[in-house]
C-alpha cells in the first residue's frame, strides 16, 4: 500500500522482512551521500573557479589603470584642460571596472559558504540513526 508521499507503509511488514532490507538501506543511504559529495565538490570547484576568473579580470582593469594614472599626471602637469579631463575620466572608468569585477568576485566566493558540505549531511543521518537506535 501506497501514503501519497510514495512511501511504502511498513507497519504490518515483519521484523525478518525488515532487518532483510537494511543492508539495501544502508547501501543506498552510503551512495546517496556519495553522489551528494560529488554534487557538493562540483558546486563549489565551479563557483571558486568563477570567482577566482572575476578576481583575475579585476587585476587585469587595476592593472591598466596604472599607466592611465601615470598618462593622466603627465598631461595634467603639461597641458591644461583637454587632456587631462579625458585621462581622469578614463582612470574613473577603469577604478569603477576594478570595483564592478571585484564585488561580482566576491559575491561569487561568498556563495561558498552558503552550500551545505556533505561532512554535516553524514553527521546529521549518523545523529538520526543513532537516535533511532537509542529508541529501540
Amino acid at each position: 500500500m501506497s501514503n501519497t508521499s510514495g512511501y511504502r507503509d511498513r507497519s504490518k511488514d515483519g521484523l525478518l522482512t525488515l532487518v532483510g532490507e537494511v543492508p539495501e538501506l544502508v547501501k543506498n543511504l552510503v551512495l546517496a551521500e556519495l553522489n551528494s559529495a560529488k554534487k557538493w565538490v562540483a558546486k563549489v570547484s565551479k563557483d571558486a573557479g568563477i570567482g577566482a576568473v572575476w578576481f583575475i579580470i579585476a587585476l587585469f582593469f587595476l592593472f591598466w589603470t596604472v599607466p592611465a594614472f601615470a598618462a593622466f599626471v603627465i598631461v595634467g602637469l603639461s597641458s591644461w584642460w583637454p587632456w587631462w579631463v579625458s585621462t581622469l575620466v578614463v582612470f574613473a572608468l577603469m577604478l569603477v571596472l576594478v570595483a564592478v569585477f571585484a564585488v561580482l568576485g566576491i559575491l561569487r566566493m561568498k556563495r561558498l559558504t552558503a552550500i551545505e558540505d556533505p561532512v554535516t549531511a553524514v553527521k546529521t543521518d549518523a545523529r538520526m540513526v543513532k537516535e533511532i537506535a537509542d529508541e529501540l
